[in-house]
C-alpha cells in the first residue's frame, strides 16, 4: 500500500483489502524491528564487500569475507539479501583455451610428488602451471610457480604466448627470489612448455642461477593446489575484465597476486 499511496487513496485501498485505516497507518509508523534494522547492516556489509571483490564473489565468498571480519550471519541469510538487492556474481565467459598441450616425442616422467601436497619446509617442493585471462585486446596467459609449503606464488610471467619462455621466466622469478638449495622438487603437467628440451636443461646461460640439483618432475596428475589458485585468479579476473586490455590486466593480477595470492 505504501509503495502506491501516490495513485491510489489510502481509505480505497483498505476497502479493498479489507482493513482499517488506523491499522495502516500504526503500521506504517511502527519502528522497524531488531531482525529488519540487523538485515539493512548486513546488507550495507554485503555490498560493500561486493564491490571490493569488483562485483566477483558470490554469496559463499561474501560470507566468508564477513566471517573473517567478525560478522556473525548465515550463508543463505546473506544469499536471500543479495537476491533482495539482485546482486550476483559476475559469470566468466566459458571459450576455454588448452594450456597443456603434450608433445609426443616427450617421456613423462614418474609421479614423485605422487599427490602429498604437503611440505615440511619452505622451498621443498615447488608446483607449476599455465592459466588465461580474457581482454578486449585476446588472450593474456599467466605462468606461476608455487610453494606447497607457504601456498604463496614464488614466481610468474605473463605473456601474450604460452611459449616455453613464459615458464621459463616464472621459474626464473621464483628462483631469484626464493634461492632454493638443492633437492628441490618442482611439479608441473605434461605439457610441452615443461617437458621442452631448453626448460628441463640442467643449467640455464641466460641465469646465475641453475636448476643444478633440482628434480623437475613433469607428470600427470597436476598440482590439485595450485589447479584451484589458479582458478580462483583466473575466475575473478575474467569477471572482472571481461573488456580491457592486457597491461590493465596486468595490473590487476599482479595486484593479486601480491597481496592475496602470496598469502
Amino acid at each position: 500500500m505504501a509503495a502506491h499511496e501516490s495513485e491510489f487513496s489510502v481509505q480505497a485501498m483498505c476497502q479493498v483489502l479489507g482493513m482499517s485505516r488506523s491499522g495502516y497507518y500504526a503500521w506504517r509508523n511502527r519502528p522497524a524491528s531488531q531482525r529488519a534494522q540487523a538485515n539493512e547492516r548486513l546488507r550495507v556489509q554485503i555490498r560493500e564487500e561486493y564491490q571490493l571483490s569488483r562485483k566477483t564473489y558470490g554469496s559463499p565468498r561474501i560470507h566468508a569475507a564477513l566471517k573473517r571480519k567478525g560478522v556473525v550471519c548465515g550463508r543463505k541469510r546473506v544469499a536471500c539479501l543479495m537476491r533482495l538487492d539482485h546482486i550476483a556474481a559476475r559469470r566468466a565467459r566459458r571459450r576455454i583455451p588448452h594450456t597443456t598441450q603434450k608433445d609426443p616425442s616427450a617421456v613423462p616422467a614418474p609421479n614423485l610428488l605422487n599427490q602429498d601436497f604437503s611440505s615440511p619446509a619452505p622451498d621443498r617442493k615447488w608446483v607449476s602451471d599455465i592459466t588465461y585471462i580474457d581482454t578486449a585486446e585476446g588472450w593474456l596467459y599467466l605462468a606461476a610457480v608455487l610453494d606447497l609449503f607457504s601456498r604463496r606464488v614464488v614466481g610468474w610471467a605473463m605473456a601474450e604466448h604460452m611459449e616455453t619462455s613464459l615458464v621459463q621466466q616464472a621459474w626464473n622469478m621464483a628462483v631469484l627470489q626464493r634461492c632454493p638449495s638443492a633437492g628441490l622438487l618442482h611439479h608441473s603437467d605434461q605439457g610441452s612448455q615443461y617437458t621442452s628440451e631448453v626448460y628441463q636443461q640442467p643449467a640455464r646461460p641466460s641465469s646465475s642461477t641453475s636448476k643444478l640439483g633440482t628434480i623437475v618432475n613433469v607428470c600427470i596428475p597436476p598440482s590439485a593446489t595450485l589447479a584451484r589458485r589458479s582458478s580462483n585468479a583466473n575466475r575473478d579476473i575474467n569477471r572482472v575484465y571481461k573488456i580491457g586490455s592486457r597491461p590493465t590486466a596486468k595490473g590487476e593480477i599482479e595486484r593479486l597476486l601480491f597481496f592475496e595470492y602470496r598469502s
